[in-house]
């Protein structure tokens, strides 16, 4: 491999596993505090078009994030309430909003199929960028992968080095003992919700501002569903979350460069390669001793309320 090559490879790595972080992280978020929701892929598409539309229309990338994520919020902010208040099953709960996500997100963008915009470009740092191999890679990226990046260190701080994040272990790990101590459940519950909301929403807004700035529908093509795999492969632990997401960034980009090579298998297979190696993945690790260290917060999934 030359170093051209090299370079362009890591680049492309490091764009492609942007949208996987965002919304791994807030499923990590929401997750930690007990709240399972599989409505992280209905939320993605709807910051993604809202995202783009909003754009398209006030010709201001940082509109359309600011668009995307407040829908994101918006979505994972129903969540809470039908699962916290109204005490709608989780399970249930977050299918249906990726299925009502899917459909209005294509109800929405009809009219935008298929268009452009100009979106969000990199930023050079001067020196920086020039560094061979990895200068690109690194320092000419767009400010929605350093977001990303950043938002990945708050969470890890917040989780793991915060009084904060021992409220919302506590809370995932017995809502009722938590309850008992005196701590917020509802409240905390809520805010996970909304964060991993909001950051489903952010994942949608690069794809669509960022990554491939037009709109498509289903452009998200299960990304939501491989951030929940994501999420149990690290082991529910922020750095590995990191890592995964660009391990997997990396295994799309790899399937398109060896389309592009000619290798003589049906792009269908190589489209699968990246769901086949989260699957077998899940299987290697949950043969591993130590991986039942890391299982998930025991009270994941669990509806809880006060009056029990």
């Amino acid at each position: 491999m030359d170093a051209e090559l090299f370079a362009t490879l890591a680049f492309s790595t490091l764009r492609a596993g942007i949208p996987l972080l965002y919304c791994a992280l807030g499923v990590l978020l929401a997750e930690r505090s007990g709240m399972l929701n599989l409505g992280q892929e209905g939320m993605m598409l709807m910051g993604a078009v809202v995202g783009f539309i909003a754009a398209s229309e006030s010709q201001s990338p940082a509109l359309g994030v600011l668009a995307a994520a407040g829908t994101g919020l918006a979505c994972g902010a129903l969540f809470a309430l039908l699962t916290l208040l109204l005490q709608t099953n989780q399970v249930a709960t977050g299918l249906a909003m990726t299925i009502f996500g899917t459909g209005l997100s294509a109800f929405l963008g009809e009219d935008y199929v298929g268009s452009s915009i100009d979106g969000i470009a990199p930023l050079a740092v001067p020196l920086l960028a020039d560094i061979p191999l990895f200068g690109q890679a690194l320092f000419a990226q767009d400010w929605l992968l350093y977001l990303a990046w950043l938002l990945a260190l708050a969470s890890y701080w917040l989780l793991h080095r915060s009084r904060a994040g021992l409220i919302i272990t506590a809370v995932g790990e017995d809502p009722a003992v938590a309850h008992r101590l005196g701590l917020p459940v509802r409240r905390v519950r809520a805010l996970m919700a909304c964060a991993g909301g909001l950051m489903a929403g952010l994942g949608g807004a690069y794809l669509s501002l960022a990554y491939t700035p037009l709109w498509t529908e289903g452009m998200t093509t299960g990304r939501g569903w491989i951030a929940l795999a994501l999420v149990v492969l690290a082991g529910w632990r922020t750095g590995l979350v990191l890592v995964a997401a660009h391990v997997f960034g990396m295994a799309g980009i790899l399937n398109l460069l060896l389309q592009g090579t000619g290798i003589g298998l049906p792009g269908q297979m190589l489209a699968m390669a990246p769901y086949l190696l989260c699957i077998a993945a899940l299987v290697l690790l949950s043969r591993q001793r130590d991986f039942g260290r890391y299982q998930s917060p025991p009270g994941l999934g669990q509806n809880f309320s006060p009056e029990d």
